[in-house]
């Protein structure tokens, strides 16, 4: 009885060896991870390693052709940045090949989207002249309506913007305080009054 509990834990200790072995061995054992950057197109590609060695990065558009490729070698771990500017916007796939095995992470490309950032309308020290502002709204291209009192639709203007923009109304002929309505063409609206 007790050679037969000296067998159990033998074999014991050599299938738990095994699974072990399997995981340690097992492919694909590196780490990979790509973040979506704020500048648009831009992703940062980390990549951690078991050892030094030899990696390929591969860049596959949605029809798996490669649209970019690159050989790294004796490296155990980097961060790399991937611009993407100027390819076609849509979905890729990031191939990461090591010694171990290959991990692949999908990515989406796709425009900006502009923001109509910070809006304000102050009224100037002349009587009926107000200063409209548009700050940080990157490349753009805003409808700005003014309304007057009774609600009345007095000025329409569509005004291509690239960072900030500041313009100066006279609205000397109307009565009473303007609301000025800012539209982007992602239909984003701002109301100020």
């Amino acid at each position: 009885m007790r050679e037969n509990m000296k067998t159990k834990s033998v074999l014991l200790a050599v299938l738990v060896s095994a699974s072990v072995m399997a995981f340690a061995n097992e492919p694909g054992n590196f780490k990979v991870g790509v973040v979506n950057q704020k500048e648009s197109g831009v992703f940062k590609l980390f990549y951690e390693g078991e050892a030094k060695g030899t990696v390929k990065l591969n860049i596959r558009d949605n029809t798996g052709a490669v649209v970019y490729h690159e050989t790294i070698k004796n490296i155990a771990n980097f961060m790399r940045p991937l611009n993407f500017s100027g390819m076609t916007y849509g979905d890729y796939t990031i191939e990461v090949v090591d010694n171990s095995g290959k991990k692949t992470q999908a990515v989406n490309y796709s425009p900006k989207t502009p923001s109509l950032g910070n809006v304000r309308v102050t009224k100037t020290e002349e009587p009926g002249k107000y200063l409209f502002s548009l700050a940080n709204a990157g490349y753009d291209e805003v409808n700005i309506k003014i309304y007057d009192e009774t609600s009345a639709l007095v000025h329409s203007q569509t005004v291509t913007v690239n960072g900030n923009l500041g313009l100066v109304y006279n609205l000397q002929k109307f009565s009473g305080e303007p609301t000025f309505t800012v539209t982007d063409k992602t239909g984003t609206v701002k109301v100020i009054k």
